[in-house]
This record gives structure tokens, C-alpha cells and sequence, in this order.
């Protein structure tokens, strides 16, 4: 099956016969929920284009720790690394049941060298990326474990019906693991910030009532 890269971003722009051309060269694949799909130090040899689902990027230590770098859903993409032929960077896990449009490196690299355009986008998120890990060690070095949650509650908020939400369903694991916290330190955290009427907790969704202080 030729997958759809319609509507992906990454590919606006292009022409109806390139499209079809990329998606010949595409295979999809069909991961179930809580599955690896690529793992930090393995070779690299591909590039992955989200079609439906939602994975979350991270990196592990050899005692289970994770370091939440980012989390992808429709129309996003991963592996773009590929271009270096290094290792793998960090590791993708499902976070749902997801379709993948996946490129070999070979013909992903074809394609950009025919697209400089779309070259230039690719380098674009690398930086994005790059900009993002440099906030994340800042954060980690300057700020105490509250400065840090408060800075990922404020960053992941959107407005919603004049509200301001965090559209995912965090558990207090995966907050843990994007601010280098304990679960522990995150329950009493969000339990402090309820009680001050910062937040409110419904359904596993935050709701954001006023803006945490920096501090507290």
C-alpha cells in the first residue's frame, strides 16, 4: 500500500509527480502501542514519517532512567539524522497504535539533493531540535525541579475555549521524565499548585487557572 504524504508537511509544496514518486519508494509500517522503534546507538539507516499515531522521542541510561526529548504525532517526523549515517541519537517508542511512511536513507538523501527547498526545511527543525536541547540543559543546570515544571506547564499550554489547557494526558512518570524530576516531587508539586489554585486536575487533563510563579 502507497501511503498518502499529502498532507505532511514536510513534503507542502511539492508537485503531484514527485509526491507519487516519494510514496514509491515508501513502505508503511504498522507498529502496535508501547513498541520500540528505534532504539539510541542502533545503526541508522532510515527516516520515519508519522501517518497516524503518536511516539515520544527520548534517551535512556543503562539503570532506566528517560529523558523525554519530544513527543510526535500526524505529520511529523523522526530519524532525519539519517543523513550523517551515525548511530541513532535517542530512541522512539509508540505511544499509540501508529502507521509510519518509512524512507531509506539512500532515497531520502536523493530526494533532498533533487528538493533543496525541502532540504532547507529539514535543516530548519535540526536547528529547532538543537535550539530545544540547549532550553532543556539550561533548564536542568539554572532552575530548581518547580522552575522546571512550571516552565513545561507554560510551554505545553494552548488556549481552548478561553482557557489554557495541556492537550496531552501526562502521567506524573512522563512530566518526571521531561523536567529530570521523581514521580514523587511531581505529585507534591501538582498538588501544591492545585491547593494555590494555579491548576486543576480533571480527567487527567491540567487546566491552567493562573500563571504558576517562576518560583515558589
Amino acid at each position: 500500500m502507497k501511503p498518502d504524504l499529502s498532507s505532511i508537511p514536510l513534503f507542502e509544496g511539492l508537485r503531484e509527480e514527485d509526491l507519487r514518486a516519494l510514496s514509491d519508494r515508501a513502505i508503511v509500517r504498522s507498529v502496535p502501542k508501547n513498541a520500540i522503534v528505534i532504539t539510541e546507538g542502533d545503526a541508522t539507516d532510515s527516516l520515519y514519517v508519522i501517518l497516524s499515531g503518536k511516539v515520544k522521542v527520548y534517551l535512556g541510561d543503562e539503570a532506566g532512567k528517560e529523558l523525554l526529548l519530544d513527543v510526535l504525532g500526524p505529520g511529523k517526523y523522526f530519524g532525519e539524522m539519517v543523513l550523517d549515517e551515525g548511530p541513532r541519537s535517542a530512541s522512539v517508542v509508540t505511544l499509540e497504535p501508529s502507521h509510519f511512511a518509512v524512507l531509506s536513507r539512500a532515497d531520502f538523501r536523493g530526494f533532498l539533493l533533487r528538493h533543496p527547498e525541502i532540504a532547507l526545511h529539514v535543516i530548519t527543525n535540526l536547528i529547532r531540535l538543537a535550539r530545544g536541547l540547549n532550553e532543556n540543559v539550561k533548564s536542568l543546570a539554572l532552575l530548581d525541579v518547580y522552575g522546571r515544571v512550571a516552565r513545561m506547564l507554560n510551554e505545553l499550554a494552548v488556549e481552548e475555549n478561553g482557557r489554557l489547557v495541556i492537550p496531552e494526558r501526562l502521567t506524573q512518570r512522563e512530566m518526571a521524565n521531561r523536567v529530570g524530576a521523581s514521580r514523587e516531587m511531581i505529585n507534591r508539586i501538582l498538588r501544591d499548585l492545585t491547593i494555590g489554585g494555579y491548576i486543576a486536575v480533571e480527567s487527567g487533563r491540567i487546566t491552567i487557572r493562573k500563571t504558576p510563579p517562576a518560583r515558589w
